[in-house]
């Protein structure tokens, strides 16, 4: 059968095949929201094609992880959400009978050939905006289902048939529901949120290889879209909370102004409060929806912010119908920040296992997770806004030191542009400890900024290389390490290269 992108059904088919022949695999995967959605579109699919298999997790594939990786007695290993950038490194392994590396990625790959490689890269897609590691994930996954030659009649790992509920209260067809799994289209869901993690929605919504996915979703019945407002919380923030905290688009008088978010409110003919508690988007009609976008676009006009950031208030939304109302899980942009505050916090495991369908024990120890993420994330943006940045002719910085988790200090840097002194007309990169001799290099830009021709991938692995560090990642976001010590001259290098990039 045809997969989601042309382009790489050749390729996912030859990796398919390899997997299917494996008597065992070893899954590796990246630990954001984009490598744990990877890694279990991947398990779900080696799973259902019965390939015995045991997932490990990396914060940086280095030397020393392939090395580790190389040690197990795994002769097959697949790579998820890296291993591209990595593949001189794999390659030298491969060569000495180690391991066959099968590679489901999307980051630049490095100048090295490899048998099973699946790469949007590689036929001309853009894997920044338009294929996630976890798109390129699902394309192996659907290629494993034909593959494999599961009895497409029947749920493909043998087990019950099941029926999805829709958000209308409808439902999904069992024979709709069934074929999904069988060929693995209701793993659409999970690739969404990881290409929605991967901040690959790119003006409010989703494109190119990814929008095939999605697409693939809605008939499937696992994801469904629509416009609305593009704000952060619609599932979980009360009302108040929802317009106070959203400062992706700043409207006067509404965002970080918590009394003036009430009075707005308040002034709407609207019923805000059932039971003594202020409701939430996502228990809204659709006419108070309107009501209340309608409102805040004519506050923003009036308060004269660009009609180019109003369009911003308004976007696509992904919503993953099976999972109950209310809850981070049925929106795909409060799915992934949950992963993320997973393996962020040395938790991998959850993660996976509330993408794998835990709604019990997992779910709860994630949503501990959650809180103590946004208290930190709270806490890392209030320190840098306090404190300020450096500002260098092209780019930004500051260096946290062990204030911020090295882990999410590129998520801080990101969410801090746009503050008081904090530019988003410039890249910023953030320092912190990642140990004794090294320091974690993250670095953020804006899709305006790499419209312009900015691509901090390319300044990550460039910068890096030039003080000994190594580096890369995506145009709008990428990250490094380097020797401690050398953050001034890699500042001097990433600032030469931003230059002649925006120039």
């Amino acid at each position: 059968m045809a997969g989601p992108v042309p382009e790489l059904e050749d390729r996912a088919v030859a990796c398919a095949q390899r997997l299917c022949d494996a008597d065992r695999v070893l899954l590796a995967s990246h630990i954001d929201a984009d490598g744990l959605t990877s890694a279990a579109i991947a398990a779900s699919a080696l799973e259902r094609a019965a390939i015995p298999f045991e997932t490990v997790f990396e914060k940086q594939l280095d030397e020393d992880a392939v090395a580790d990786i190389a040690a197990t007695d795994y002769e097959t290993v697949l790579f998820t959400d890296f291993g591209s950038g990595q593949l001189d490194c794999i390659g030298e392994h491969e060569d000495a009978g180690d391991f066959t590396p099968v590679i489901a990625d999307h980051h630049q790959p490095a100048d090295r050939e490899t048998e099973y490689h699946l790469n949007p890269l590689l036929v001309g897609i853009d894997g920044a905006a338009e294929l996630s590691g976890a798109g390129a994930s699902y394309v192996l996954a659907r290629a494993l289902a034909d593959v494999s030659n599961e009895d497409p009649s029947v749920a493909a790992d043998g087990g019950e048939r099941t029926v999805g509920l829709r958000s209308d209260g409808g439902t999904v067809a069992a024979s709709t529901a069934a074929n999904a799994r069988a060929d693995n289209r209701d793993l659409a869901a999970l690739a969404v949120v990881g290409a929605v993690g991967d901040m690959q929605a790119s003006g409010g919504e989703l494109h190119g290889a990814n929008q095939a996915i999605v697409e693939e979703g809605v008939a499937a019945g696992v994801v469904e879209t629509g416009k609305d407002l593009a704000l952060y919380g619609k599932q979980t923030r009360p009302l108040p909370k929802l317009l106070e905290y959203a400062t992706d688009v700043h409207v006067p008088g509404i965002s970080n102004d918590q009394q003036g978010a009430l009075r707005f409110l308040s002034d709407l003919d609207l019923e805000l409060k059932r039971d003594g508690e202020w409701r939430r988007w996502s228990g809204l009609t659709n006419d108070e929806k309107r009501t209340v976008t309608s409102a805040l676009v004519k506050r923003a006009v009036s308060s004269g912010v660009p009609a180019t950031k109003i369009d911003g208030l308004v976007g696509t939304a992904y919503v993953l119908p099976e999972e109950p109302i209310g809850t981070e899980l049925r929106d795909a942009s409060e799915f992934s920040t949950l992963l993320n505050a997973t393996a962020r916090y040395e938790r991998a495991d959850v993660g996976l296992a509330v993408c794998l369908g835990d709604r019990d024990g997992a779910l709860e120890r994630a949503r501990k997770l959650l809180r103590n993420h946004r208290r930190n994330l709270s806490n890392g943006i209030d320190l840098v806004t306090r404190e300020g940045v450096t500002h260098e002719e092209h780019v930004q910085w500051f260096h946290a030191g062990d204030r911020i988790r090295e882990t999410i200090v590129g998520i801080v840097a990101g969410m801090a542009m746009g503050n008081e002194g904090i530019s988003r007309s410039k890249p910023i990169v953030a320092f912190a400890a990642k140990n004794d001799d090294e320091i974690k290099v993250s670095a953020r830009g804006t899709h305006s900024l790499v419209r312009q021709g900015l691509d901090l991938s390319v300044v990550m692995g460039e910068a890096s290389r030039a003080v000994d560090g190594d580096g890369g990642g995506h145009d709008v976001a990428a990250g490094a390490t380097v020797p401690k010590g050398r953050e001034e001259a890699f500042i001097a290098h990433a600032d030469e290269i931003v230059g002649e990039q925006l120039s």
